[in-house]
């Protein structure tokens, strides 16, 4: 059970992986190209860019969460505590940035998708992804948290 249990976590590393390096590098790379950018670029882009990723991302941000969520239960059945803590940790760390996500990027990345689709420049475009910027620094920290937290459970279990 424990070996099958690390399997499904590693699984969630993976998952998590991409949706962590996707967020870093829009932090890091993305959002001061943006900065440089003009406004007809910018949502022309990203809201061809969110089109896509919003459709494709969903698998891994998914499988991220299902798969540390039944790997940490057989954890917990086998009485790891320590790796059942830290999956804990991770779990809450993926559902915090869902939330995030869900409340603040998606409705940008909707409202860019649709100006994108009707070639719309909106006039709140540098406020939408000033609102976008503003919080990828907190969804990059909170994958790092979880697959922190998800190393710590392979090294406990």
């Amino acid at each position: 059970m424990t070996t099958f249990g690390q399997s499904l976590i590693v699984v969630a590393v993976l998952a998590s992986g991409i949706i962590y390096g996707t967020d870093v590098f829009s932090a890091i790379v993305l959002r001061p190209a943006l900065a440089q950018v003009d406004d007809h670029t910018l949502v022309s882009t990203m809201g061809r860019v969110h089109e896509i990723a919003d459709r494709r991302m969903r698998v891994p941000g998914v499988a991220g969460i299902v798969f540390a969520i039944a790997g940490t239960a057989l954890l917990a059945g086998a009485h790891h505590t320590g790796a059942t803590i830290a999956g804990v940790i991770a779990i809450v760390a993926l559902a915090i940035w869902l939330g995030v996500y869900a409340r603040v990027s998606a409705p940008i990345n909707a409202r860019l998708t649709a100006a994108a689709k009707s070639g719309e420049v909106p006039s709140e475009t540098r406020l939408l992804q000033q609102r976008w910027d503003g919080v990828i620094n907190t969804r990059s920290a909170l994958q790092m948290i979880a697959i922190l937290a998800f190393c710590v459970v392979l090294i406990s279990s």
